[in-house]
């Protein structure tokens, strides 16, 4: 059953409820879809699909914490939450760490009404809880909650993104800092021509298959080598199951696959939002650098097609600043960590920004010892 609560709203249209219970959640489907299409800050991490599968796989019982607010009967604003208790007790974003981005859902008509409302009935909820946005893409939705909080906040730095333009392969070569770099990627193309690597995006019906041999791609490639575990298990395959189809139907995906004589070779899922297009994970067989293929050139080459000439905005290589992604003069785009708390929750705060202090600190200390034993 779904438990509601009426916050005060900044208008008699508006109507804020807090849904708790899933099947609730996955009634919520079309008239989030719908915001979500209104929403030009949403990345591909806060469509529905993407986080009701998530829930299913990662959440807990008891926690689910959705906050809507209507207009009549659209949805103007969503924040999907779930209620965590350690470290501290939180409210935090659906999508975990498999998510590259957090936020929430405005439309962007809102004249603040529905903002202002969200931004309320969060404080009624939070109550002994404090609320901690993780991975905030710098302009999402969420800052204008921010804006509006009343009581302790705080924003610190979160995870670096790199960030390409969203244009043809063509453009993104140009970009390179000297005319042999573009050389050697243009050879590197033709290599995959020689190789007769094909590509083709599969189709709804044959997604499920196709992650499948993704994720044994995956599990190849990194054969022996540190890998991502949670990649390899089985409810993060279950999760990408259930949303990626859904996904693709509504073109907030693309799942690729790529073949020479036949032979599926390489798998890339990349993932796709109003703003940006960004490749998620992929699995390429070893045999291909044997063979002499740029795989890095091979899926950049695939995933630039998504950009809609350029609509898109953003093509980004998500999370994770590896050198390899600087080969294509990125910008540098550091993600957000928005910490909001009542007067009563105030000393959460503290804690969270000192967790987060020692972090960050430990992380350069780590850096500075790697980069001594190079020397």
């Amino acid at each position: 059953m779904t438990a509601t609560t009426t916050a005060r709203t900044a208008s008699p249209a508006l109507t804020a409820e807090l849904v708790t219970d899933e099947t609730a959640f996955a009634g919520l489907a079309p008239a989030w879809g719908r915001l979500f299409g209104r929403c030009a800050a949403a990345t591909p991490f806060q469509s529905h699909a993407w986080l009701y599968s998530w829930w299913l796989s990662y959440g807990r019982p008891g926690r689910l914490r959705v906050l809507v607010v209507r207009a009549g009967r659209e949805l103007v604003a969503v924040a999907p939450l779930m209620l965590v208790r350690r470290p501290l007790p939180a409210l935090v974003p659906l999508g975990g760490a498999i998510s590259d981005y957090t936020d929430v859902l405005l439309d962007d008509t809102d004249d603040g009404r529905a903002a202002g409302a969200l931004t309320e009935a969060l404080a009624d909820i939070a109550r002994t809880a404090l609320v901690d946005f993780r991975e905030v893409r710098p302009g999402g939705a969420v800052e204008r909650v921010y804006d509006r909080w009343r009581g302790p906040r705080r924003t610190v730095p979160d995870s670096p993104c790199l960030e390409l333009p969203a244009v043809p392969m063509d453009e993104l070569i140009a970009r390179l800092p000297s005319g042999k770099s573009g050389q050697r990627v243009r050879a590197k193309l033709r290599r995959l021509t020689t190789l007769g690597v094909q590509r083709q995006a599969v189709g709804p019906e044959e997604v499920d298959a196709a992650l499948g041999r993704l994720l044994a791609l995956h599990r190849l490639q990194w054969q022996g080598r540190k890998v991502t575990s949670e990649h390899l298990q089985p409810r993060f395959q279950e999760h990408l199951v259930r949303a990626v189809g859904p996904m693709v139907r509504s073109g907030n995906a693309v799942v690729t696959e790529f073949r020479i004589d036949g032979e599926v070779v390489a798998v890339d899922l990349s993932l796709l939002s109003g703003c940006l297009a960004g490749g998620y994970l992929y699995g390429a067989h070893p045999g291909l650098r044997e063979r002499k293929a740029d795989v890095a050139v091979m899926l950049l080459d695939a995933c630039a097609e998504h950009t809609g000439g350029g609509a898109r905005g953003t093509l980004s290589l998500l999370r994770g600043d590896e050198p390899y992604k600087h080969h294509w003069r990125p910008e540098r785009v550091v993600n957000q960590r928005l910490l909001m708390a009542r007067g009563r929750t105030a000393p959460l705060l503290t804690a969270a920004l000192c967790g987060a202090t020692a972090r960050r600190r430990g992380r350069e200390v780590l850096h500075r010892w790697r980069e001594r034993g190079q020397d």
